[in-house]
């Protein structure tokens, strides 16, 4: 386990939650409930959710199911990039011209880009990419420079990562 696990042992898995966005309906109680304790480890099995919060574990089956099937929330195993042979990792902030979400919708096509967020402020979007090394982060870049709309970049390498969790629970 590495310093970024030690306070969010998932079991190696992410609970990511959306609860409440636009257009959806807001969650109840018990389907707050779960997704907390799915962010608590992950790979607990339902029949322990159901006793935490009080539904049957076919319940929970069924509600994890419409969770994940709604895209309230997804269930991902979380990696160390740097074991995995990714010692470079950086966000990247973007200055664009045009249609932001069309350029928003194409750096996500690209597999190193695992994070794209529209933002205010001095910067129009933010991504976040693992690389192999220097040389793979510019040719990353060269490749986020030319897409469509892209004015300026500005990179943030990651020296040391000193916190990263995915509990923030649920509104």
């Amino acid at each position: 386990m590495n310093n970024r696990d030690q306070d969010n042992d998932t079991g190696g898995r992410r609970i990511t939650a959306t609860p409440g966005g636009a257009g959806q309906a807001p969650l109840d109680d018990a389907a707050k409930l779960i997704i907390e304790q799915l962010q608590k480890d992950g790979r607990q099995p339902y029949s322990t959710i159901g006793r935490a919060v009080g539904l049957s574990e076919a319940a929970v089956r069924q509600r994890v199911q419409r969770l994940l099937d709604a895209g309230v929330m997804q269930i991902v195993a979380v990696t160390d990039p740097l074991q995995l042979g990714f010692p470079r990792q950086a966000m990247i902030g973007l200055r664009t011209d045009g249609d932001l979400e069309a350029v928003a919708d194409r750096l996500a096509e690209l597999d190193e880009v695992n994070y794209v967020v529209i933002t205010a402020g001095s910067f129009d979007l933010l991504t976040e990419v693992v690389c192999r090394n220097d040389d793979h982060l510019l040719e990353i870049l060269q490749r986020l420079r030319a897409v469509e709309g892209v004015l300026s970049t500005e990179v943030f390498v990651y020296l040391k990562l000193r916190k990263q969790t995915y509990t923030w629970g649920t509104a």
